[in-house]
C-alpha cells in the first residue's frame, strides 16, 4: 500500500508539472506555486488548532485608591482595590503588606483573608471582576516638631493616596510617591498623591502645637465599675462591666487593675482594639483615643475547694481613675446561704436598686449588693461565708387530676385514654410503664398532637412542646391499646392502667365491658367512685366540657372552662364544631373552597380550626367527619377576620335487630322504691361522654384496628394520690 501510494502522488506531481508546462501562466482560472510553497500549504493543513490561552497569573490588581484620615493618635486609611480574576476557581490575590488590617470586604460582604510571608492575601472566586474594601489603621508617632505614620500601598498597577492631616498649613512628605495637589481648610490640609506600589511610605508633617498639645496635655477620667460575682460549685465568675469617662487628653490604653487570684477569660467592647495582659492587670489598647466615652466588659474566673468556704474577692479598678464608682451583687447558682457584713467603704443597698445593666448581666436571683466610691489608692474588698446546702428534689410538675377511660372489646383488647390536667413548671417528660403488649396510639398537649419518645427504660410522653410555654392548669392526654385474653362465657378478668411518674391528685377510671357480658365482684386498689358523693364523673373530658368535676368534702379537681375563640385577623376564619349535644368534635376535616383555591385543616382536641390566607370574595366551608351528617356553608370573604362555626347531626345508621325472645314480662308487684333504685343502677352504668367521644375518635380519627363496642355499661371507680403506681382492678364476668 505503501509503494502505491507514493507512485500515486508521483504521478499526480508529474501530471500537475506537464499541465504547468502546458498551460500558459497567468491563465484565467489557474494558480501558479512553487514546490516549498506547496509543502508549506500542507504542513500547516496538517497541524491542529491549539487549546484556549491560559493567563500566566491568575489575578491582577488594576487600581488602588487610598484615603486617610488622622484623629487624636491614630491615622485611619480605607483602601479601595479594583482588579479581576482571569482563571476559574478561587484565586489567592495578595492585596497588601506590613498593614493592621481592621476590615476587610468584598462587595459588601465579608472578604476572606489570609496572610502570607506578611501579605494579606484575599481568597477570590473567578473569572471576573472584583471591588474590595480594606479598613486599615496605623499609630501616629510623635516626635518633638514632627508626627508620623506608616502607609502601606497595595500591589496594584496605579495607586492615589488623599492624605487628610490635622492643622492648616501642614507640611506634609512622603518617603515615596509623588504629591500632586494640596489644599488648606477648616483647620485641616489635605494631600493628593500618588504612591510607589507595593512600598511602605512613611508620611510626616511639621506639628508644634499638635505634638506641645499632646505631649503635655494630662489625661483625667472618671471611672464606674458594676461586678457580679457568681459563686459556683467549683469556681466563682466574676463579671465587670466598666464604663470610663474621659475628662481631660486622648488616652490611647487604659491600665485595668484586677482582683487577686482572678484569671481573665474574656474581654470585649465597641472601642477595644487589643489587650495586653500582665501579672495583676491588664492593659486595654482603644481603637479611637479622640473618644470621650468607652465601655469594656471583662470576665474573671477563679477555682475554690467547694463546699462551705469563706473568700475575700476584690473588683476590677480603673488605675488612673481620678474618681471611681461603682456596684456590687452576689449571686449563687446552687442552693446555698451567703453572710454579706457590713464592710468598710461598701454600702448594702436593696437589690431592686441595682442597675438595670447589672442584673441583666446575672444568672440567679441576686442574693445582695452594695454600691461604693473609691478613692484614687483604696482597692475594694469583700469578704464572703458562703454556706451551702445540699440539694433536695422538688416536685416539677403534678396532675391535679386525670380522667382514664377504657373500652373493653369481647376479644379481652382494650384501648384507654388518659386526659391528664397537669401544672407544670419545668419538665419536659414524663415516663409511662405501659401494660405489656401495648403501645401509644396518639398523644396531645394542650390540643396539639405530639410524639412520644422511646427511651432505655420505657417511653416518654412530652408534657411541653416548642413555643407552648404554660402559665396554669393544661391538658396532656395520651391513647394506647393493648391485648389481653378473650372473654369466655364465664371467668375472672384483671385490668392494669399504665404507670405515670408524674404526681396525680386524683385519679378517675371508667372502665366500659360490652354489652353481652355483666361483670360483678370488682376488686383491686380503686374505690368504686359511687361510695364517695360524685358530681359528674367525667364531665371535664378533654373533648370539650364546660364544667369542672370532683367529688364532695372538699376534694375537688378544677377543670379550665372551654373558652370561647379570638376573632381572627385579616384574611383569616376560625370556628368551632359541636354535634347535636353540644359535645365538641376534633378530627373534622374542613375545606375552604373559593377564587379557584382550595385549603385543608383539621379541628383540634378542643374543636376549633384556623384556616389563614382566604381569598376575596365568596367561599364555600365544608365539614366532614365519619359518621356525621356534612354540613356545608357560603360565605362572603372580605379579608376581615370571620367566625364560621358548624353543628354536626349524627348521620343516619341502619341496623338490623334480631329478636331472640319476647318482651320481658313487668313484675307488677314491684314496688315504686325497687323501680326507682334500678333506674337509679342503669343510669349509673349508662356510659359518659368520654365513653363516647372515644367511640367517635376510634372510628374517625384514632389509627386503631379494633372495632370497640358501641353498647355496653360503665363501671367507674376512683383513686387518691397516685405517685408511679399501677392502678389495677378486677372483676368476674359472665355472658348475658
Amino acid at each position: 500500500m505503501f509503494r502505491i501510494t507514493t507512485f500515486t502522488i508521483v504521478a499526480v506531481a508529474l501530471v500537475s508539472a506537464a499541465g504547468l508546462a502546458q498551460t500558459p501562466a497567468g491563465a484565467p482560472g489557474t494558480v501558479t506555486l512553487t514546490r516549498s510553497e506547496y509543502d508549506r500549504l500542507l504542513d500547516l493543513s496538517a497541524r491542529r488548532p491549539g487549546g484556549p490561552e491560559i493567563a500566566p497569573v491568575s489575578a491582577v490588581l488594576a487600581r488602588a485608591d487610598v484615603r486617610v484620615r488622622v484623629e487624636g493618635a491614630t491615622a485611619r486609611s480605607t483602601v479601595r482595590l479594583e482588579g479581576e480574576v482571569l482563571r476559574s476557581g478561587i484565586a489567592s490575590v495578595p492585596l497588601i503588606k506590613n498593614a493592621t488590617i481592621l476590615d476587610a470586604r468584598l462587595q459588601n460582604r465579608p472578604l476572606p483573608l489570609v496572610s502570607q510571608g506578611g501579605a494579606h492575601v484575599a481568597l477570590i472566586a473567578g473569572p471576573g471582576p472584583f471591588t474590595a474594601t480594606l479598613e486599615i489603621g496605623a499609630p501616629l508617632v510623635f516626635q518633638p516638631g514632627r508626627a508620623s505614620f506608616m502607609l502601606p500601598a497595595p500591589v496594584s498597577g496605579s495607586a492615589v493616596a488623599t492624605i487628610d492631616v490635622p492643622g492648616e498649613q501642614a507640611d506634609v512628605h512622603l518617603s515615596s510617591g509623588l504629591i500632586l495637589g494640596r489644599r488648606a481648610a477648616a483647620g485641616r490640609t489635605t494631600v493628593e498623591a500618588t504612591l510607589t506600589p507595593g512600598v511602605t511610605t512613611e508620611v510626616w508633617w511639621s506639628t508644634h502645637d499638635y505634638a506641645a498639645a499632646g505631649g503635655t496635655r494630662d489625661v483625667r477620667m472618671l471611672a464606674d465599675v458594676k461586678s457580679v460575682v457568681s459563686i459556683g460549685d467549683a469556681d466563682v465568675r466574676l463579671i465587670s462591666l466598666v464604663n470610663v469617662t474621659v475628662v481631660q487628653g486622648e488616652p490611647a490604653q487604659i491600665a485595668l487593675a484586677l482582683p487577686a487570684g482572678y484569671e481573665v477569660t474574656s474581654v470585649t467592647g465597641p472601642s477595644l482594639d487589643r489587650t495586653e495582659p500582665a501579672p495583676g492587670s491588664v492593659t486595654l489598647f482603644v481603637a479611637d483615643p479622640s473618644s470621650k466615652r468607652h465601655q469594656f466588659l471583662v470576665s474573671l474566673e477563679r477555682t475554690h475547694a467547694g463546699g462551705s468556704f469563706k473568700f475575700d474577692t476584690g473588683v476590677p479598678a480603673v488605675a488612673a481613675a481620678q474618681r471611681e464608682t461603682g456596684e456590687v451583687a452576689i449571686e449563687g447558682l446552687p442552693t446555698m446561704e451567703v453572710t454579706l457584713p457590713e464592710m468598710p467603704g461598701l454600702r448594702r443597698i436593696d437589690v431592686r436598686e441595682v442597675d438595670p445593666a447589672l442584673a441583666s448581666v446575672s444568672r440567679q436571683s441576686l442574693l445582695g449588693a452594695y454600691r461604693y466610691q473609691r478613692a484614687a489608692e483604696e482597692p475594694v474588698s469583700l469578704s464572703l461565708d458562703v454556706r451551702r446546702f445540699a440539694d433536695a428534689g422538688v416536685i416539677a410538675a403534678v396532675a391535679e387530676r386525670a380522667v382514664a377511660t377504657t373500652l373493653v372489646t369481647s376479644e379481652g383488647r382494650a384501648l384507654t385514654e388518659i386526659t391528664m390536667y397537669v401544672r407544670n413548671r419545668a419538665q419536659a417528660y414524663m415516663k409511662v410503664s405501659l401494660p405489656p403488649n401495648a403501645t401509644i396510639v396518639s398523644v396531645e398537649v394542650e390540643g396539639a398532637a405530639a410524639k412520644p419518645v422511646e427511651g432505655a427504660d420505657g417511653t416518654r410522653v412530652p408534657l411541653l412542646r416548642p413555643g407552648f410555654r404554660p402559665s396554669g392548669l393544661y391538658i396532656v392526654s395520651f391513647v394506647y391499646q393493648h391485648a389481653g385474653a378473650p372473654f369466655l362465657k364465664k371467668g375472672d378478668m384483671r385490668m392494669a392502667l399504665a404507670r405515670m411518674d408524674l404526681p396525680v391528685n386524683v385519679l378517675e377510671w371508667e372502665l366500659f365491658v360490652p354489652d353481652q357480658f355483666r361483670a360483678d365482684r370488682f376488686d383491686g386498689n380503686l374505690i368504686p367512685a359511687a361510695i364517695l358523693p360524685f358530681t359528674g364523673f367525667g364531665s371535664g373530658s378533654a373533648r370539650g366540657a364546660g364544667e369542672a368535676g370532683g367529688f364532695g368534702r372538699g376534694v375537688s379537681a378544677p377543670v379550665p372552662p372551654l373558652m370561647p375563640l379570638p376573632l381572627p385577623d385579616s384574611g383569616q376564619i376560625n370556628g368551632r364544631l359541636v354535634d347535636s349535644a353540644g359535645q365538641v368534635l376534633p378530627g373534622v376535616v374542613i375545606l375552604v373552597e373559593g377564587a379557584g383555591q382550595k385549603q385543608e385543616a383539621t379541628t383540634a382536641s378542643d374543636g376549633s380550626y384556623l384556616v389563614s390566607g382566604i381569598p376575596l370574595g365568596s367561599i364555600t366551608v365544608t365539614a366532614q367527619l365519619p359518621g356525621f351528617v356534612t354540613q356545608r356553608r357560603t360565605v362572603q370573604f372580605d379579608q376581615r377576620g370571620q367566625q364560621v362555626n358548624f353543628v354536626m347531626p349524627i348521620g343516619a345508621v341502619t341496623e338490623t335487630v334480631t329478636v331472640m325472645a319476647q318482651a320481658p314480662t313487668i313484675n307488677a308487684s314491684m314496688s315504686r322504691s325497687e323501680q326507682s333504685s334500678r333506674d337509679e343502677r342503669a343510669a349509673a352504668s349508662a356510659p359518659s361522654a368520654n365513653v363516647q367521644s372515644l367511640q367517635r375518635r376510634a372510628a374517625g380519627v384514632l389509627p386503631v384496628r379494633m372495632e370497640v363496642p358501641r353498647s355496653g355499661a360503665s363501671h367507674r371507680f376512683t383513686r387518691m394520690l397516685v405517685i408511679d403506681e399501677e392502678s389495677v382492678v378486677g372483676f368476674r364476668y359472665r355472658r348475658k
